[in-house]
Parts: C-alpha cells; structure tokens; sequence
C-alpha cells in the first residue's frame, strides 16, 4: 500500500482493476494475505484510510466482485475489521449484495464457522446494514424450513444453514424479534414438522435444534419449545453460536497464579471456621423437636436386613404362558412369564409349534403392564425364538400383518427387526443346541438411520473378497469354524417374498409411498439383509430378480435413507447371487442398474448414496474381470 504524498487527489480506480484482476485469476490468497493486515493496522485510527480503503473496494468491476468481497470476509479476522474494511459495500453495489447475502450463504456451504461468524456479524454492525441482516434471516428460514431443500440438499448444507440461522438470532435485537415475531413462530412451526419427517438422525437433531433456539428467542418469558436429544459436541457447538462475543471484546485472561494460591489458602480456613460453628447451632432446635414428636417413633426399627423377596415362579408350559399372558391379573405373574417365555419356548420346540401362530399373535400385541427393565427386548427375543422354532407358518403371519390394517407404524418395524434377527439365527450354524453368534462374521447391515450407513457394507466387501482370497503362508493354522445346514435355506422365501408383494398399496392408516417413508426405508435395509443371508440358497436368483425389480420402480424417491436402502439391495444381489445366474438372467436389468449407479454418482446429493453407487460400480467391475479369467 503505497502513501499519497503531498495531499494530492488521485483515482485508485486503476489500482482497483489490478486487485480484482489478481483475484480473479487464482492469485487471491497471495495479494491479500499482504494487503488485508495492512489495510486493517491503516484503518485502525485513521478514517482517511477508511475511505481510501471503501473507494478501493468499490471501485472493483462487477465481473471481479465476488472474488474480492471473498477473499475479505475469508482472511478478516473479525467483524468489526471487516466492517471497517468493506463499509456500506453491500448497501451500494448489487453484485457484492448478491455475494454476501445469497451465494455465500444459501448456495455455498463450505465455508468455516468464522467465517460465517464474520460475514453476519458484519451485517450486524451498521444500521443501514440490518435490514439486510433480518432478510437474509428470513430467507435462511425459508430454506431451512422447505420440505424439498431438506430431501434435496446433503446434510452439510442443512448443518451450515441451521448454523447461520442461530449466528443471525444471536445478533437481533428485541425490537426487531417484535416486529417479526410471527414470521419467525410460522417459519419455525413449518421447519420442525419438516426435519422431524426425515429418518436421518442428524436432520431431525439439527431441527430440535434450531427450533429450540428460536422458540427461546420469540418467547422470552413465556414456555418454550424443548425436546429430548443426544447433547453431544455437534449440540453444544450450535447452542454457542446463540452467544453473542462482543466484536471489540478481548477475552479476559485466567487470574494470576498467586491470588489462586492466596484462595486456596483462604479456603480450609473458612470450612473449619464453619465446621466450628455448626456444632453449637442444632442444640435448640433439636429440644424443640423432641417436645414435639409422637411416642410411635422412639420404637427401634426391626432390622429386616436378612429377608428375602419371595419370587414368583414363573410357568412351566407353553399353554400356561399363554394363559398367562391374554387374562391373568397377577401382575408379578405376568412379569415372571414375560421374562421366562423365550428360554421355554427354546426348550419346548414341539409344544411351541402346537400354538406358534397363536403365541406369535400374542407377543406382537402384548403391551407393557408394568415398568420391566428391558421389556421391549424381552419382547423381541420371545418373538425371534418363536419365529425361529416354527419358522414358515410365523413367518407367513408376521409378513400378512406387516400390510394390515390396526397396526402402529412401531409395530410394522417391530415385525421387520424380528425377521431379520430369525433370518441372522437361521443362516448360522448351530452346535450342540445352540447358536454361536460371531460379531466379527454376522453381516450387520444397517437397520437405523445412520450418518454413515456405507460402512458396514464396505466392511461386508472386505469380508467378502478375504473369504475368496486364497492365500499360501506357513503361518499359525486357523481354528476350524463351526459348520452346520443352512436352516435359512428352506423359508428364505417364505421371509421375502411376502414383503415385497404390497408395498405399493396403500391402506387407510398406512402409505409406503406417502408419508410413511420412514418404515419403506426400514422395509427396504430389511429385503436388503434377508437377501444377504440368502446367499447359496435355491431360491436366491428368483429373490435376487424379484429385488432389483423392486429397486428399479423407487429409484427416484426422495428420501435420502429410502435410496441408501435402494443400492444396499443392489450390493447384496451382486455378493449373493452366483455370477453365472446374474449374467444368464438378469442382463438387462444389470444394464439398467449400471446405468443408473452412474447417475446417482454423479447427481445425487447424499454423500453416503454416491459412497454406495461407487462401491456397486466397483463390484460389478470386479464381476465381469472374474467372469473373463473363468476358462469357458
């Protein structure tokens, strides 16, 4: 920055062309990381420097704009020096108005915290300012609270935009709250039934979130929104954003070491100081106390140390459990039956597939009498061992009541979990009686929603491809894993088929396809699994032809999860039906499916959905280079 000698007039104009000119041809970081801490020691206390600083800005052409205003608002390194820096740019000139309040905040999202912090403050610190402050809020709720933007947009975005909201909330003022008090209410009342709809974790914590900031902000005194989440570092870090740091502000530093010290001194002086007066201070009340209590309470208590609670026994037949559980109103009873139901019905295969059907009936309705500790799993457990004794004519049941009619959308999902649990049970091999489960074998594809739902699915690929890798060493020998029939083998049919016959048939209480996307996407991760474990069963080819069928009618749904699901069915029909049959009877549709990876690679913007593709994209790769090794 070079000095005006003599008080001369002079054009910076020419000076303002080379700077937007650097900037713009990828030379920004290195022109301002020079001129922008100069600039700021310049304009510190000198406001003829301000205005030379001001023209310099606003002399840059419209084309170059948004590389200068950019590269400001990124290397400031507070507000208050943007401020001085930049002055009314965004009040004078459209382009650099367009950059700061739309493209760096709704159509950008990659930039800090800090930066966010620097960019609104900004706005903030002049009154010819605000008014563009309380826009951009309004406009930054309109986003947030589109149903679309929140199906369409990558959580990232969301979590920028939920950012920038509560840095604008923390800079409004009371009169201004008032004066849009209602906008605000209908924007947050809009945005929370939005995120709340959406079955990724992350999308509905950031609109509990965002909603309880704003309902603490319009409702001063009044009750305000809460609800009950994980307040995790993601949580703290957005609840911050609503305290405002003072742009002029220096933190004050811890206090000296000494005064520490003279504290802690201080300190056991005056807890013996109060351990000394205690003492004298009970001794009347005490008096008082004694006048006034009843003669009953001088009775020494009876030590009832070594009794013990007198349990229940719980039933020893599968009729009786049944009984039990439909009319008794012994309560300790019930509770005994509820805890002892799946090791009886284990025990008692024989007597259990007598009333299967009727027993499963009764469990999947069986509500909670009193407070059981774990009562949801017992439940679940009662159901998968019921499930696994008798599997065809439970199964039968459980997939006809999945599209019935009165049932919860929790019971609909109840019913997929336990079909997928018997499905794990059923695949694995069995020693002695029982089932050995290994963490590090089972396929544990994603149920839940997941910020990260790819990982399990490349673990699977690696478990996969280390399973048909041959490898020669003289290394320790392995231990023999245990091995056994396939019980899936026989009713993997009876599991899926059912499933996916009337999922696009909507009921009066129940609409996969509407609003009910949540249990499609549980729906979907479960065909997705069942498929999995059917791998060299006989029906796998019809399940895995059946399955990219069903792939191909929602492939353009709108839910984030609900896609997640879609290309975890198309990994599993690629690991589980043998090459040979793919190639011979699903060519086309195999075609189709590639096709479409590539889209969704391209186009889709869920990270976790292009992860997924890419991986498929790969397998298939893998396939046709194994097909081309395989001698003909």
């Amino acid at each position: 920055v070079c000095f005006i000698p003599g008080g001369l007039d002079c054009s910076i104009s020419f000076v303002s062309h080379v700077l937007g000119k650097v900037c713009v041809h990828g030379r920004q970081k290195e022109i301002l990381s020079v001129l922008v801490p100069r600039l700021t020691d310049l304009t510190k206390s000198d406001c003829i420097w301000q205005r030379i600083c001001w023209r310099l800005v606003e002399c840059v052409p419209d084309r170059w704009m948004e590389a200068v205003v950019l590269g400001f608002v990124q290397r400031a390194p507070r507000a208050d020096v943007l401020s001085r820096l930049l002055g009314n740019l965004v009040v004078k000139n459209k382009k650099a108005q367009f950059v700061v309040t739309q493209k760096m905040l709704l159509l950008q999202y990659g930039h800090t915290t800090a930066v966010l912090q620097n960019l609104l403050g900004y706005l903030a610190l002049d009154s010819l300012r605000r008014a563009l402050l309380i826009k951009v809020l309004k406009e930054l709720l309109e986003t947030w609270g589109s149903s679309s933007a929140v199906k369409h947009s990558p959580p990232e975005q969301q979590q920028y935009i939920s950012k920038a909201i509560l840095i604008c909330l923390s800079h409004l003022k009371e009169p201004e709250i008032e004066s849009c008090r209602q906008e605000l209410l209908a924007s947050m009342m809009e945005g929370v039934k939005c995120h709340l709809d959406s079955n990724l974790p992350q999308i509905r914590h950031l609109g509990m979130i965002v909603a309880e900031s704003i309902s603490s902000k319009i409702n001063t005194d009044g009750p305000v929104l809460k609800f009950q989440y994980e307040e995790d570092d993601e949580a703290r870090e957005l609840k911050s954003l609503l305290v405002q740091t003072p742009p002029f502000c220096v933190v004050p530093s811890p206090p000296d070491d000494d005064r520490n010290d003279k504290a802690d001194a201080a300190l056991p002086g005056v807890l013996e100081s109060n351990k000394k007066s205690h003492p004298a201070a009970p001794v009347k009340p005490e008096e008082e106390s004694d006048a006034e209590l009843d003669s009953d309470d001088d009775l020494i208590p009876y030590d009832m140390s070594e009794d013990k609670e007198l349990k229940t026994k719980a039933p020893v037949y599968i009729r009786d459990c049944i009984e039990v559980l439909t009319g008794s109103e012994d309560v300790d009873k019930w509770e005994a039956t509820v805890k002892a139901l799946e090791s009886l019905v284990r025990k008692n295969p024989a007597a259990t597939r007598e009333v299967s059907v009727e027993l499963a009936k009764i469990v999947l309705h069986l509500e909670e009498k009193t407070c059981i500790e774990g009562f949801v799993e017992l439940r679940q457990r009662a159901q998968v061992a019921i499930l696994t004794t008798d599997p065809i004519p439970v199964a039968k049941y459980l997939t006809s009541q999945f599209y019935s009619l009165n049932y919860s959308l929790r019971q609909r999902v109840d019913i997929l979990d336990v079909l997928v649990l018997a499905a794990q049970e059923l695949s694995y091999p069995k020693s002695h009686g029982k089932t050995k489960h290994s963490d590090a074998q089972k396929p544990c594809i994603q149920l839940l929603p997941s910020r990260d739902s790819s990982k399990d699915w490349r673990r699977i690929v690696d478990e996969r491809i280390k399973s048909k890798t041959r490898r020669f060493a003289t290394g320790q020998s392995q231990v023999e894993r245990a091995s056994g029939p396939n019980e899936f083998n026989s009713v993997a049919g009876h599991f899926f088929f059912p499933l996916i016959q009337h999922f696009d048939r909507p009921l009066t209480t129940f609409d996969l396809l509407g609003e009910d996307h949540f249990v499609l996407g549980r729906l979907v991760h479960t065909l997705a699994i069942l498929m999995y474990l059917a791998v060299n069963t006989v029906a796998v080819t019809a399940m895995g032809k059946a399955l990219l069928e069903f792939v191909w009618a929602l492939r353009f749904h709108t839910d984030s999860y609900v896609r997640q699901g879609l290309l975890s069915c198309i990994s599993s029909v690629l690991l589980s039906v043998p090459a040979e049959r793919l190639l011979e009877d699903v060519t086309e549709e195999l075609l189709e499916t590639q096709s479409w990876l590539g889209d969704v690679v391209e186009k889709d913007p869920d990270g976790d959905c292009k992860r997924l593709a890419l991986q498929n994209l790969l397998l298939m790769e893998n396939l046709k280079k194994k097909l081309k090794t395989v001698p003909s």
